[in-house]
């Protein structure tokens, strides 16, 4: 199979989340907070989300993310990111492993961001984290292995509009620790 670059479509943002809420093997959560709104948006957007999403947080104010998150000296940070993503993490599994873990593969998404503020004084910057199960949860806690999910965590400090194609979720392995 030749896959020549040129021959490839270039996927919109519509059709990405589309695809991945017309895959049954796939069910997860997202968690945003601050100015990062939009990516859950899209996967409820397109229809379809039902079988994709199990739930959708959004934490804009600093006390209900604290509540829900841990108190902290800084909202958009990769501390934060770290605490979401832990967080939501352990809630998807506690929920639904027993009921979902034989058919799906789990994944998290979280975000934190910064917009541009009305006086344009600052640059806006975020952070974006998934953790996502290569194959069915189950499978891991019949072994009784330490569940570790593939964690992958950008950051963006750019003058550009964050969410510019943030929906552009590509599958791909990302190494971990866990041998899963």
């Amino acid at each position: 199979m030749n896959l020549d670059y040129a021959s490839v479509q270039k996927l919109d943002t519509h059709h990405k989340a589309l695809t991945l809420n017309l895959d049954p093997s796939t069910f997860g959560s997202f968690a945003e907070i601050g100015a990062g709104q939009e990516v859950a948006r899209w996967f409820l957007l397109v229809g379809g989300a039902s079988g994709t999403v199990a739930k959708t947080i959004s934490a804009y104010d600093k006390e209900v993310s604290d509540d829900l998150y841990g108190s902290g000296s800084r909202y958009v940070s990769k501390q934060r990111l770290e605490a979401m993503l832990d967080n939501e993490w352990t809630q998807l599994l506690t929920q639904l492993s027993k009921t979902r873990g034989q058919q799906n593969r789990f994944f998290c998404f979280v975000d934190t961001v910064s917009a541009r503020s009305f006086a344009g004084t600052n640059d806006s910057h975020g952070w974006i984290g998934l953790a996502s199960s290569r194959r069915c949860a189950s499978r891991c806690w019949r072994q009784r292995a330490a569940f570790s999910p593939s964690r992958a965590l950008p950051h963006d400090s750019s003058r550009k509009p964050v969410y510019q194609g943030a929906c552009a979720l590509r599958r791909r392995s990302v190494p971990d620790d866990s041998g899963i």
